[in-house]
């Protein structure tokens, strides 16, 4: 039987791991090349052959997705896998035109054939888009389990944007491992809030050797907790889902993939910021549950901020720093920085985009709705320069910091400036405290 040709359409993190759950053993396929998007600096690179497996000894190439129509008929394809996420269903079905005009299939790989089954039980906090708050979720979850003296292992979705071979297992447990991995600014967002209160965390490429390496941490591990980045499903099997949806943005949850995915999976779902969102956002979210998943447990919550400065803001003229995949393909518009200002009653948030510079330019060139936010990009060192430049060249008071981390350790701001700090508040009841305390009594965790 002739293989079919494939080409994997991804953003370097599911379209890997699609390759390595689905294809890399797989004698019916040809995976000729992946394409990639979202990510700057991504593409013009190739998937290893020290992680393709034995039936690709030189590898495979990465490609643009610009470029997507000329590869399926330079390499012939059969079947293009649709493989990133946090992307709404017009762009899943433009895209699906564009390949099927090509001559190609379009396919979207499901969980049965990409979850792998952990010998731990797994907790998977999803969410229906970027942005909704499933860091603080996941953190919340980790303090109950570990009051009960659980040891939690967690495992954040991928961002391997530098050397593949070099990230295929990397775990986390110092502020000094963020450097010894070269983390971008995204990756340290993610990854220095669990550690900086004591949890080992694992990312990198190789999804079924990173369990595997969590399962049997040196630190003992009772729990593994998926943290699911963008919108993404679980790669793992999970024992409980828990979904957090965002009221800011009502509707999305049924209208981008795979957040409407994770809506139908969830056993929980967290309606998150509901302190800051319209009652009718709220009550828009509460119908979409209703309509998808009225079995789902619902729980309220709120991400109240607090800042370490007040006084830097009040009465200021601030530049606003946000989360940066939050504010592109999440396409936020009010971050944890924005709450700030109005909160603490700042005279004026100041538009950075007239002192941008580099990269940061082309940003908001390629999101121009991002609005007067900036995005804490920094995918690589000329990202990060670009953003330090962008910072000085702004004319403002102050800074407001709404990213998870200390940005100043990874900058130098020049300007009176104070971070933002949120964690979820649950409100009323049901609670995670209570759904908790029965998965951990029906997996006998206390015994």
């Amino acid at each position: 039987m002739q293989k079919k040709n494939v080409l994997i359409i991804g953003a370097a993190g599911r379209d890997f791991h699609n390759f390595n759950t689905y294809f890399r053993n797989n004698d019916s396929y040809n995976v000729v090349a992946f394409t990639a998007a979202q990510i700057p600096d991504i593409d013009d690179r190739k998937y290893p052959a020290e992680l393709a497996g034995s039936l690709y000894p030189n590898g495979i190439p990465i490609h643009a997705e610009e470029e997507l129509t000329d590869l399926i008929q330079k390499y012939n394809v059969d079947d293009c896998v649709f493989s990133y996420s946090d992307v709404p269903y017009q762009k899943v079905m433009n895209t699906s035109a564009q390949v099927n005009a090509a001559g190609a299939n379009f396919i979207l790989l499901g969980p049965n054939h990409t979850m792998i089954k952990s010998t731990k039980p797994v907790i998977a906090v999803c969410a229906t888009r970027t942005g909704c708050g499933k860091s603080q979720t996941s953190r919340k979850v980790i303090e109950i389990l570990m009051e009960q003296g659980l040891t939690v292992v967690a495992i954040r979705h991928p961002m391997p944007y530098g050397n593949l071979i070099d990230q295929k297992v990397q775990r986390f447990a110092t502020i000094d491992d963020l450097k010894k991995h070269k983390c971008t600014i995204e990756e340290m967002e993610e990854y220095e809030p669990h550690v900086i209160r004591g949890n080992v965390i694992y990312a990198g490429v190789d999804y079924e050797a990173i369990v595997r390496a969590a399962e049997n941490d040196p630190d003992g591990c009772d729990v593994i907790l998926w943290d699911g980045g963008n919108n993404d499903f679980s790669f793992y099997k999970p024992d409980l889902t828990i979904t957090v949806a965002d009221p800011h943005r009502p509707g999305n949850e049924l209208s981008y993939y795979p957040g409407e995915v994770n809506l139908r999976l969830a056993d929980v779902v967290v309606i998150n910021k509901m302190d800051t969102a319209s009652p009718e956002g709220i009550q828009t979210v509460r119908e979409s549950i209703n309509k998808v998943n009225p079995n789902a447990i619902v729980i309220d919550g709120a991400s109240p901020i607090k800042v370490d400065k007040p006084e830097v803001i009040r009465g200021k003229r601030v530049l606003v720093v946000e989360d940066g995949p939050t504010l592109t393909h999440g396409e936020m518009k009010i971050g944890a920085g924005t709450v700030a200002a109005r909160k603490y009653n700042a005279a004026e948030c100041v538009d950075p985009r007239p002192f941008t510079v580099g990269k940061l330019s082309e940003t908001f060139q390629i999101y121009p709705n991002i609005g007067k936010l900036l995005p804490a990009m920094g995918y690589g060192e000329q990202q990060i320069r670009d953003l330090e430049a962008t910072i000085e060249n702004t004319d403002c008071d102050s800074v407001i910091i709404g990213t998870p981390i200390d940005l100043n350790r990874i900058v130098k701001i020049n300007k009176p400036n104070t971070r933002v700090y949120y964690d979820l508040q649950e409100i009323g009841h049901p609670n995670l405290q209570e759904i908790l305390g029965d998965f951990v009594e029906d997996y006998q965790l206390n015994k």
